[in-house]
């Protein structure tokens, strides 16, 4: 009886050895580690790049639609209350602010209910191209204060331009009503 039990004791000093030597081999080395976040800080220098480009591209596009999304409204508010409509930019220290006002007597302009002022971020160059700053709608949906050589905003990202990407996002006013968005390359 004693030689089972001590048969059964060596086959249980094996097994606790071998579990010991199997959960020691378990999870990574320091070297393994080191060479992941390698690779990782290798591919972030690689991409960082194209992420930048990305997120200016991004922040660009939703200015200039902002403003294109707000001609469009004040065209629209203009049809169908059939009063005059227009967006107003104003150049406010280095940078542009711009909102929809209507006309509710002659010459009495004032904010539309519901549109709160907006901005256009600093970090772009922006050219107003307007008569008096502003896109008037008629009833008709025409624009009111129309100018072939005032019809046109211009938003242009430096970033861009240095990575020679598409920099300049250009929304033109026709005569009747028309609204075009250009995506361009500046000079």
């Amino acid at each position: 009886m004693n030689n089972i039990s001590r048969i059964s004791k060596h086959k249980h000093e094996k097994a606790n050895t071998r579990d010991k030597s199997t959960s020691a081999q378990k999870g990574f080395t320091l070297v393994e580690i080191l060479a992941v976040v390698a690779i990782i800080g290798i591919m972030a220098l690689i991409f960082y790049p194209n992420i930048l480009n990305t997120l200016e591209t991004r922040k660009i596009e939703g200015s200039a639609r902002g403003v294109l999304t707000t001609l469009q409204r004040a065209k629209f508010q203009a049809v169908k209350t059939k009063l005059n409509h227009r967006v107003r930019f104003e150049a406010v220290g280095e940078g542009w602010i711009y909102s929809i006002e209507r006309e509710d007597n002659p010459t009495q302009w004032n904010i539309m209910r519901g549109f709160i002022k907006k901005s256009i971020p600093r970090e772009f160059q922006v050219n107003v191209n307007f008569p008096n700053e502003t896109v008037e709608f008629s009833p008709l949906g025409l624009v009111a204060n129309y100018s072939s050589t005032q019809n046109s905003i211009t938003f242009k990202s430096l970033k861009l331009a240095i990575y020679g990407k598409p920099d300049q996002r250009v929304i033109k006013v026709i005569a009747g009503g028309s609204i075009q968005y250009i995506v361009a390359e500046g000079e």
